[in-house]
C-alpha cells in the first residue's frame, strides 16, 4: 500500500502528445494518483470522464494536448482537458441535447455530461505561449449511497 504525504489541495498536469498510446497513459496516471490520494473509489468514474475529454482532444485537435488532476476537496476531484482546438463541442455548449440515434459522433462527450456532477468549458486565447484552445473540465465525488446500493445509470438502470 502507497501512503501520499501530499496535502490538499494537490494537482497534477500531463502533457500529453499528438500520439494514439497517449490516452492509454492518461488512465493509467490518473488510475496511480487516485490510488495514491486514497481516493480509489473514484477510479471508474473518474476513468471514463478523462478517457472521453483525453481521447475527443487527440481526436479533434492537432498539437498536443494535457490533462491536469486536481484536489476539489471532499473525496472530489476535478479533471480538466486543455487542448489546441478553440471549438467547444455541443455537449459542453448547455444544450443538453443527445446526439442523433444516426449520428457518428457525440456520444462520448453526452457521456461524460451524465455521469459528471458538474461540468463546464471555456475557449482560451493565449493558453500556453503561442497557443490557444479550449479547456474542458467535470468535477466527480464519492458518495457513500451509490457504493452501498450500486450506482443507477443516467438512463435509470443499475
Amino acid at each position: 500500500m502507497v501512503l501520499a504525504t501530499v496535502t490538499p489541495p494537490w494537482a497534477y498536469t500531463l502533457q500529453l502528445p499528438q500520439d494514439p498510446r497517449a490516452p492509454g497513459i492518461a488512465r493509467a496516471t490518473l488510475r496511480s494518483v487516485l490510488r495514491v490520494h486514497g481516493m480509489g473509489d473514484l477510479i471508474d468514474t473518474a476513468e471514463l470522464l478523462a478517457s472521453e475529454l483525453v481521447t475527443n482532444a487527440y481526436r479533434y485537435s492537432s498539437g498536443p494536448y494535457s490533462l491536469r488532476l486536481r484536489d476539489a476537496g471532499r473525496h472530489r476531484i476535478r479533471l480538466s482537458v486543455w487542448d489546441t482546438n478553440p471549438d467547444i463541442p455541443p455537449p459542453f455548449q448547455g444544450d443538453g441535447n443527445a446526439p442523433a440515434s444516426l449520428a457518428e459522433g457525440g456520444r462520448g462527450l453526452h457521456l461524460v455530461t451524465l455521469w459528471a456532477d458538474s461540468w463546464g468549458a471555456y475557449p482560451l486565447r493565449g493558453g500556453l505561449p503561442g497557443h490557444g484552445g479550449k479547456l474542458l473540465w467535470v468535477e466527480c465525488a464519492w458518495r457513500p449511497e451509490e457504493a452501498l446500493l450500486g450506482r443507477v445509470s443516467p438512463g435509470g438502470s443499475p
